[in-house]
């Protein structure tokens, strides 16, 4: 360092300490925070200094904005043209200022992200808040400062009676810190001010009560349950989301999300081309288009959807992974008094509210000095009037004003200000009436002086003119919200990604687990050879099939009675023939266990889940006992050595358990039989089983159903339950079906309806799916008849139920569905062989007379 021709030198690390701490001063005070009372950083408060010299006020014509932009440059701020004129374009931008600064004329951008045209094409001039901002500037109401070359002054804050940080906001990054101050309503902040002006102790919490959130230019929706916390602290974040609704087309009857309103400072554009990036990936499934429909009416992003897809997972997805829901940092730091402060939101009211109280104070002392000086030359000109024979004598007699204007001031006793504006009074004032308007103006003055006076003695006054000017703001230019509050948003889970919809689940003999669409299994006539249900492997079969829906869980019981958890929605969607995936890369299950019973549940509640062995033990549990199964599964039920899980059922407590055996036996008993128990017990006996036989299946008994019993070769009937008569628990039970040589073991029983379908899968693969109401409704003890047309050495592996409801959800699928479905098959003729088997199972049912043991 060069001082007066000697070299001294500096510790490198001490200097850049300083120079940096000096350019990081710099920025924070005069480039990147605003001002706490006007909300205004320098660039900004120039531009609009620079337009009130051009007088370019809302009636004004409009100037072209490169003469802004040079006379803001070449006045106040030296960083060129092309510095000044984003900043003046974004002050104009309705989709960035909630309440705009400068009304543009021409291309001034877009909310697609499109850039203003050249400065040298587009105009402006102010809007009526900021004239607010400026108004009293010249009434020494805040301090001025020389420019940057001292050819002039400009203001270091304007008056600003316009809240316009609370209301416009701000954002700017400086050097280790950036503010992010959300815009809000005019009326909300106007009511906010006037609450605490009359009650100074109003808590924060008071405060949110009136202001309860941001209100964007753009919208949206905005989280309350984030935001008391950045009010009370001044930083948090608000969680905000763009308004996304379904519309269907009359005409077409296709299905549509309409965005009309997107979150703050995000472009369609960047939203329009997330939607193509996810539906190209896979990540969206259920969108076929997106187009832009905006006009000048208003924003209209619509994503169409491809027909059966269900509109609200879509609005989740895009939620969830599109900018549609963006998260706005709030940090309420400005400069208080040159330095940098984080803010909560009483705070930022109480310093505007100072702020005008200084305005409103200086605004009053500079026109109590004007008054008081006025007064003083008005008390010299009624002087001069009243006695204005020797003034004029004076005036004529004196040979110089010098001499007149002593000699007037010795005479009257006046001071040179006085004796002056009397030798400039002209001859017009002479008149009674202009002495008549002296007087009242001088009276006018000193009413002026009064009022000036008790304003400066008294705060309360000042705070008085302040609520009313806050009023006449929310009365002139107060307008409804933009930006709806709710009280939370629902998270979007995994599940609320997935459409909510039926589907058929099924597990083969070996392990392998798969989801289907409902609508592939299109309906066949009875007796039919059905269609390949999937691409099985030798000796597998699909032994478990059910319906549930996507957003179900499946409860998985393996016959070592152990319980195991899973999701639909995690369950592979795959094609009827595919094959499906391996249960022991989902579940961690042991190699020696299988599963056995399969339940979907929608809710682990105060409902009771009934179990069954093979050897005829029962238990029942509470179903909120399952809710919560580990990873490596729970224990559902203790087991002796030998027997086997092969059945569950949710009941409500009062429900009928029906037992039926391998060899067509059956037993029906009250399930308060048998008492709750926990998890890890052993039960007690429901079926006392013959030599030879196994308990094959657990239901329970419906109103107005049949109980349909299905063989392993193909046969099948349905009988009233009432038939079957009410037994005491661990009874030997009665005669269910006639098991014979001819149509085999018993596969499983299962209750139906008129209106319900059967799905029948064979241990070959094949499937065919059949109306319950064609089958034959017999006594017990018949041997039923066709249900499927086996190929040699297939056997029925597993059967499963379509309820009415799944049936009636199946239909609006297919309308909707583009994909061309294939007619049914015509019934098929009656051979005679199947006429004497149903012959035979007529005479049996006649000549039985002993069916139970």
């Amino acid at each position: 360092m060069v001082d007066q021709g000697r070299t001294r030198e500096l510790p490198i690390e001490q200097e850049m300490k300083d120079s940096y701490l000096s350019y990081a001063m710099s920025v924070i005070i005069s480039r990147a925070l605003p001002d706490i009372r006007d909300g205004l950083k320098p660039s900004q408060r120039r531009i609009l200094v620079a337009m009130n010299d051009l007088a370019l006020t809302p009636r004004a014509h409009f100037r072209k904005c490169a003469k802004i932009c040079g006379d803001t440059s070449g006045n106040y701020h030296p960083h060129g043209e092309e510095v000044v004129y984003p900043t003046l374009v974004r002050m104009a931008q309705d989709f960035n200022m909630r309440y705009p600064l400068i009304e543009g004329q021409g291309n001034f951008g877009s909310i697609d992200g499109d850039p203003p045209a050249a400065m040298r094409y587009t105009e402006a001039r102010m809007r009526s808040f900021a004239v607010e901002m400026l108004e009293d500037l010249k009434l020494d109401t805040v301090d001025f400062v020389p420019n940057y070359d001292e050819t002039r002054e400009e203001p270091v804050v304007l008056p600003s009676r316009f809240p316009n940080l609370l209301v416009n906001g701000a954002s700017g990054i400086a050097v280790g810190m950036a503010t992010s101050v959300p815009p809000h309503n005019l009326r909300e902040v106007a009511d906010a001010i006037i609450k605490v002006i009359e009650n100074p102790d109003v808590s924060v919490d008071e405060l949110i009560d009136t202001v309860p959130g941001p209100d964007f230019p753009t919208g949206g929706i905005v989280c309350a349950k984030e935001l008391k916390e950045a009010y009370r602290t001044g930083r948090g974040q608000a969680t905000v989301r763009g308004v996304a609704l379904p519309e269907e087309n009359p005409r077409t009857g296709r299905k549509s999300v309409i965005i009309s309103e997107i979150p703050f400072q995000i472009t369609k554009t960047r939203i329009i081309e997330r939607i193509a990036e996810l539906v190209k990936n896979d990540v969206i499934k259920g969108v076929s288009d997106v187009r832009d429909e905006s006009d000048r009416d208003g924003m209209r992003l619509v994503v169409e959807l491809k027909r059966g897809e269900d509109e609200k997972t879509v609005i989740n997805q895009l939620y969830k992974h599109t900018p549609l829901q963006d998260t706005f940092s709030i940090i309420m730091i400005a400069l208080v008094d040159g330095r940098p402060k984080t803010l909560n939101l009483k705070e930022l009211i109480n310093e505007f509210i100072n702020h005008r109280v200084i305005v409103i104070t200086r605004r009053t002392q500079y026109l109590l000095d004007k008054a008081q000086e006025r007064k003083h030359i008005v008390d010299g000109l009624v002087i001069a009037v009243e006695n204005i024979d020797k003034v004029i004598k004076i005036i004529r007699t004196s040979q110089t004003t010098q001499e007149a204007a002593k000699r007037l001031t010795d005479e009257f006793k006046l001071t040179k200000a006085q004796a002056d504006a009397i030798l400039a009074m002209q001859l017009s004032r002479l008149v009674g009436l202009e002495r008549d308007k002296l007087q009242s103006e001088r009276k006018e003055l000193l009413e002026k002086i009064k009022d000036c006076w008790l304003i400066l003695t008294d705060r309360n006054r000042v705070l008085d003119i302040i609520r009313e000017d806050t009023h006449e703001l929310k009365d002139k230019y107060g307008d409804t919200r933009k930006t709806k509050v709710v009280d939370t948003f629902e998270d979007i889970t995994e599940e609320k990604l997935i459409a909510e919809e039926s589907v058929v689940v099924a597990v083969s003999h070996q392990g392998y687990i798969k989801q289907s669409p409902l609508f592939l299994y299109r309906r066949q006539q009875r007796g039919g050879k059905g269609v390949t249900a999937a691409d099985i492997k030798e000796e597998d079969f699909a032994e478990h099939i059910f319906i549930a829906s996507t957003h179900d869980y499946i409860l998985f019981f393996t016959d070592a009675g152990k319980a195991y958890w899973l999701k639909v929605y995690d369950i592979p969607r795959l094609g009827r023939v595919s094959r499906g995936r391996a249960i022991v890369n989902m579940l961690e299950i042991p190699k020696e266990e299988s599963i056995t019973s399969m339940i979907p549940v929608r809710n682990f509640d105060d409902r009771f889940l009934f179990l069954a062995s093979q050897r005829g033990m029962v238990k029942k549990t509470i179903l909120s006992a399952y809710g919560r199964p580990k990873k490596g599964g729970i224990i559902a039920i203790n087991l002796q050595k030998g027997d086997k899980l092969i059945g569950a059922a949710i009941t409500h407590g009062n429900d009928h358990i029906v037992l039926g055996t391998e060899n067509g036996f059956a037993i029906r008993f009250e399930e308060r039989d048998a008492r709750p128990m926990g998890r890890a017990t052993r039960g007690v006996r429901g079926i006392r089983l013959r030599k030879g036989d196994r308990v094959k299946s657990l239901i329970l008994t419906a109103p107005d159903a049949t109980l349909l019993s299905v063989c392993e070769n193909g046969f099948g009937k349905r009988t009233e339950f009432h038939e079957y008569r009410i037994q005491t628990r661990g009874g030997m039970g009665i005669i269910n079906i006639k098991t014979s040589k001819r149509n085999g073991k018993v596969v499983g029983l299962m209750p139906v309806h008129q209106d319900d379908e059967v799905v029948l899968i064979t241990v070959q693969g094949k499937m065919i799916r059949i109306q319950a109401q064609p089958i034959r409704l017999t006594s017990r003890n018949t041997q039923g008849v066709v249900l499927i047309k086996l190929e040699p050495g297939d056997k029925i592996g597993s059967i499963a139920r379509i309820a009415k409801e799944e049936v009636e959800k199946e239909k609006e699928l297919r309308a909707k569905s583009q994909e061309q479905e294939t007619e049914p098959m015509p019934a098929p003729e009656v051979s005679e062989e199947e006429e004497e088997e149903e012959q035979t199972d007529q005479e049996s049912q006649n000549s039985s007379k002993e069916d139970e043991e």
